[in-house]
């Protein structure tokens, strides 16, 4: 038996008409009859009399009637105990930068909206240093791209994001259109993380795969700079969408990269279930429902959800 299913006798009863409760309710007839079906069959007992004039409740189902209510009753105030007795708490969590871009600050809002009780301690790190602060526990969850060092870690895909060469569009080598592949760019500049850095491994594997050299003029391992020595025109770089979130000032083109492959992986890396706190579970909820909500609403560019 469920609390749907009492909804809906409830409304079946006030409004004598099976019809017009489908109508209400948002459901067809024949799906709410069935519901009323499955309750009578489950009680053993018919709780409806049918006619051509519309529905009434038979003894069985005057009583059912009156317990329903009650239940009904009771389940609407269990909620609102609930919602009254608000989260509170604290919760650390880290996020690269790309990812902060766009995340963060949508984060802030929706967390300060649901549970204004709970005190946020966002950290911007690299993901390797997230990584390692998950593991000594100075964060209670984090957006990785690796978790091949987890210990007891909860994991959850998050979202894929597609990589792109972002630069200015008078910087000589700068590819035209809407893609490129990689075997292409050995003349351009680039700007790039050093080798600690997660992408830059995932780029050189990728440009080894082609047998392609990249010409790499510098190396920045802070997006802020990068992205402002990409501006100057100092070079070109190699990023996620996310990575010109920030960009206020002259807009920079952004060719997306054409090999297959070539992307990263945002996953959503916490403490275990039974280490984390209710303010830490409801917040690794929430950033995946605001994560999912930015991406379905374009605002996460070159972002692709996981499959559940």
């Amino acid at each position: 038996m469920e609390l749907r299913q009492l909804r809906y006798f409830v409304k079946v009863c006030e409004l004598r008409s099976m019809g017009r409760a489908a109508l209400e309710l948002d459901l067809a007839t024949s799906a709410l009859s069935q519901q009323i079906s499955r309750l009578e069959s489950e009680l053993s007992t018919r709780l409806l009399r049918r006619s051509s004039t519309g529905v009434t409740p038979t003894d069985a189902g005057l009583a059912f009637l009156q317990q329903a209510h009650l239940t009904l009753r009771h389940a609407d105030e269990a909620v609102r105990a609930a919602q009254q007795a608000r989260l509170s708490g604290h919760v650390s969590i880290g996020l690269p930068p790309t990812t902060s871009s766009v995340l963060g600050v949508p984060l802030m809002r929706a967390m300060a909206e649901r549970y204004p009780d709970v005190r946020l301690h966002l950290v911007e790190a690299l993901s390797g240093h997230l990584a390692s602060m998950l593991n000594s526990r100075q964060l209670d969850l984090a957006v990785v791209f690796q978790a091949d060092t987890a210990r007891r870690w909860s994991v959850l895909p998050l979202l894929g994001e597609k990589l792109f060469v972002i630069g200015r569009a008078d910087l000589p080598g700068m590819p035209a259109g809407r893609q490129v592949r990689l075997a292409q760019l050995g003349a351009l500049p680039l700007i790039l993380p050093s080798a600690s850095h997660g992408l830059r491994a995932t780029l050189q594997a990728a440009f080894a795969r082609v047998r392609a050299v990249p010409h790499v003029v510098a190396e920045i391992d802070g997006l802020a700079l990068l992205m402002d020595a990409v501006r100057a025109g100092h070079g070109a770089t190699i990023q996620p969408g996310a990575a010109v979130a920030r960009t206020a000032a002259e807009p920079l083109v952004q060719v997306r990269i054409a090999d297959a492959q070539v992307g990263r992986q945002n996953l959503l890396a916490s403490l275990s279930d039974d280490e984390l706190s209710p303010a830490a579970l409801a917040a690794r909820v929430m950033l995946a429902e605001v994560a999912r909500r930015l991406v379905q609403e374009g605002r996460w560019a070159g972002a692709t959800l996981h499959e559940n």
